[in-house]
């Protein structure tokens, strides 16, 4: 039995104990798509369930965090950014080898071409206001009134988040990559005033990480939550507005080099704008920065992808090609502060 697989009789008996509304587990299929927490569909008899769960192996800490993915969607319930119904978490590391969470199978279409080549140019346009509603939602979420209000750590998130993702690439780093030193040490000497500006992000916020209904341009469920927590905002737009930059051939493909009018779906700078206008703001200075640490931060993971598939431990067999795009990110980086 692969490692990253479980004793289906042992987790049947705890399933039958702590969420009966399960029913009998009759069989169970690993997603292959994902590069952090695996993801497995439970096919019980009362219907299809998600159960998503830690790696094995040696973890980098503070990373694959699967009960504050549980935590978030939880709180996010009822809230204007939808969410899997959270059904149970299981801090027990003896049932399955590790903490996992089971949630509701919400069956729909994801997305992971960019450009939506199966839709026509009103239904691309509508997909890209959807995601640009959700984020501002998201963006928007009172986190006192949903109980978030403890779920960061307070001063400047950028200063934190530059040091944080130094140290994890440090962590997984394996051959030198002269770019990312080149903003290991350019970040923290070129970080923006701190705006007070806090918000719940997602952390990876992207097209393919959004169900959308199948009938029409309506997001049904954010997925992915494990880099979820109380940081700026426009790391999460920027974050996403790297795709507009990426080359169209890349392992995570992108928008660049596409006439994306042609296509109907917006431009960098217009679907910022339409982020502003939702949220009441009249532009986003130092919009340059935040690209910069995105790429950064991007390729940070991208770096533990590698490590992960390395040590044995990968979620996907995509996992080398993913890790080779470090660099790549760290290089675009890079010529964004040159």
């Amino acid at each position: 039995m692969p490692d990253d697989q479980f004793d289906l009789d042992i987790l049947q008996r705890y399933l039958a104990r702590q969420v009966p509304q399960t029913g009998q587990l009759q069989s169970v299929e690993k997603f292959s798509d994902g590069q952090s927490n695996p993801t497995f569909l439970l096919n019980c008899s009362s219907g299809r369930f998600v159960l998503r769960r830690q790696p094995p192996g040696e973890l980098l800490q503070s990373a694959h965090a699967v009960d504050r993915e549980f935590r978030v969607i939880e709180a996010l319930q009822h809230s204007e950014v939808p969410v899997a119904r959270a059904i149970h978490l299981c801090e027990d590391r003896d049932v399955i080898g590790s903490l996992f969470y089971i949630m509701s199978y919400e069956p729909g279409r994801i997305f992971w071409d960019p450009t939506l080549p199966k839709l026509d140019k009103a239904q691309r346009h509508a997909i890209y206001g959807e995601m640009n509603r959700v984020l501002a939602a998201l963006h928007d979420i009172d986190v006192d009134a949903v109980g978030l209000a403890d779920f960061g750590r307070p001063g400047n998130y950028f200063e934190r988040q530059v040091s944080r993702w130094s140290r994890q690439y440090r962590a997984s780093e394996i051959d030198p990559i002269p770019a990312m030193d080149r903003l290991i040490e350019w970040l923290p000497q070129n970080l923006p005033p701190d705006d007070g500006k806090v918000s719940l992000i997602h952390g990876d916020y992207r097209i393919d990480n959004i169900i959308f209904d199948d009938a029409r341009a309506r997001a049904k469920a954010v997925l992915d939550w494990e880099l979820s927590t109380l940081g700026h905002p426009y790391a999460d737009l920027a974050y996403q507005c790297m795709q507009w930059r990426m080359d169209r051939d890349c392992v995570i493909p992108g928008l660049g080099a596409i006439d994306r009018g042609a296509l109907g779906i917006p431009n960098e700078r217009d679907y910022v704008a339409q982020y502003c206008e939702r949220r009441g703001l009249d532009a986003i200075p130092d919009w340059d920065f935040y690209l910069v640490f995105g790429f950064f931060r991007f390729a940070a993971i991208l770096q533990g992808v590698l490590k992960r598939a390395l040590d044995g431990n990968a979620s996907s067999e995509k996992a080398f090609a993913y890790g080779a795009l470090a660099p790549v990110l760290a290089r675009m980086a890079v010529e964004l502060i040159d």
